[in-house]
């Protein structure tokens, strides 16, 4: 069984059966019909994913991988906020008639600072800090930028990494380890979207800097489940729990911005039935 199901299960669970709900409070979220979008939550959830085990796919639905690297890629490789950029639609909402989305995501990342050994952006310096000085423990990004938080259409939800590198077995390679910080997450629609996007991205850093990829630790500052999507999840995590896919990336690509989703590879990777039409609260 998938090690990612079972987190997954155990976090929904949890929320459903101890989380606080937000009913009769004044929210921002709204649905499609303008009814206020409740909803229950946990503070602070924590999931911890180690790559060197399996990849932390569900399997009780099927993540879109490729759309899901498409993303990531679209932020920290083109460094874009420009939906234009992107090929899928899910950022469609927040832009404007040219596309962009404010000051946020992929700007964030593209902004640069001088040091002593040069002009780097956030992810530039990260690549360099992790060939120069990986035990480092300064090596992050963050988009949350209070005085640009105006600009954006949107405010990240996931919005810092902190990379992270130990010491391998013996002779063998570092391990590079990664803290993704998220201030907020819709269990049902984004929680392994994001758990997914941002495994592949350490996978690919530990690629170019020829690390062996190791933990991804999440933690969700708000993890909630909107009142619509209860029904919804509960069906999911009574499914049958399958085997995690197996998930890797051309092995002829080194380079961080050389990699595209075409050098994706998913084998094995059975589920679910996809869930239709999940309602997005905005």
């Amino acid at each position: 069984m998938s090690k990612a199901d079972q987190l997954f299960v155990k976090m929904c669970q949890d929320i459903l059966d101890n989380g606080t709900t937000t009913e009769g409070e004044k929210v921002r979220p709204h649905w499609e019909d303008g009814t206020p979008a409740y909803t229950i939550k946990n503070f602070g959830v924590t999931n911890r994913y180690d790559l060197r085990e399996e990849f932390p796919a569900l399997t009780l639905r099927r993540t879109a991988l490729k759309s899901a690297m498409d993303e990531i890629l679209w932020i920290y490789q083109k460094k874009s906020n420009n939906i234009h950029d992107l090929k899928s639609h899910i950022w469609d909402q927040w832009a404007d008639e040219t596309g962009s989305i404010g000051k946020a995501y992929g700007y964030q990342i593209a902004q640069t600072s001088h040091y002593p050994e040069g002009d780097f952006d956030q992810m530039d310096r990260v690549l360099y800090d992790l060939e120069h000085t990986p035990f480092s423990r300064r090596i992050m990004t963050n988009m949350y930028t209070f005085s640009d938080l105006h600009a954006m259409h949107l405010y990240p939800c996931a919005y810092s990494v902190t990379y992270n590198v130990t010491q391998g077995a013996q002779d063998a390679r570092p391990v590079l380890n990664m803290v993704l910080m998220q201030r907020s997450q819709d269990i049902l629609a984004a929680n392994n979207w994001n758990v997914c996007q941002y495994a592949l991205l350490l996978m690919m850093v530990a690629r170019h800097v020829n690390m062996e990829a190791g933990e991804l630790l999440h933690v969700i500052v708000d993890a909630h489940i909107y009142d619509r999507h209860v029904p919804l999840v509960r069906e999911l995590i009574s499914r049958p729990q399958l085997s995690a896919p197996c998930v890797s990336l051309n092995p002829e690509v080194r380079n961080f911005y050389d990699f595209t989703t075409d050098d994706l590879i998913v084998e094995g990777y059975e589920t679910g039935p996809q869930i239709k039409g999940i309602p997005i609260a905005v």
